[in-house]
């Protein structure tokens, strides 16, 4: 994979993958306004985004569905330079049944330990730990993950 950066001024780049789609990246300098998030903000992002879509894509292969997912995750550094992430929290908020549970963990444990390159590449250097949250639904929620409510 080849990924192209162009410095934009002063701290800030763009950088484009693949994809063809760009991300501005930002390290203002003080009382400056960011022009995007930073690099170690992006990697915590990544790893939100690398999990997430292995859940929902274990998920929907199980046929256990839910209405919401979103996920809060908290990255703690080293104090020191290089300021790597040394504990990293998520935490999993579903909107579905409790009774899901087994589920919901099943498919996080396979995302962590098995289809997440960013989780397997971050663990090489920092403790990963999750909980999941679930919040009950409500009547007439939308469902997504493609399984429609009942």
């Amino acid at each position: 994979m080849i990924v192209n950066l162009k410095h934009t001024g002063d701290m800030s780049f763009v950088a484009e993958g693949p994809s063809g789609f760009p991300v501005t990246m930002d390290s203002p300098r003080a009382n400056e306004a960011p022009a995007g998030p930073s690099p170690m903000e992006l990697v915590l992002m990544a790893l939100g985004g690398c999990t997430s879509m292995d859940v929902v894509s274990i998920l929907e292969k199980m046929k256990v569905r839910f209405s919401d997912l979103w996920v809060e995750i908290n990255g703690e550094m080293a104090p020191a330079h290089p300021k790597v992430y040394t504990d990293i929290r998520m935490v999993f908020h579903f909107t579905g049944r409790e009774e899901d549970r087994p589920s919901f963990e099943k498919a996080i444990t396979l995302s962590q330990e098995r289809y997440c390159s960013v989780s397997v590449h971050l663990q090489k250097m920092a403790r990963i730990s999750w909980e999941i949250v679930i919040h009950p639904e409500q009547v007439g929620s939308v469902v997504i993950g493609g399984f429609p409510s009942e």
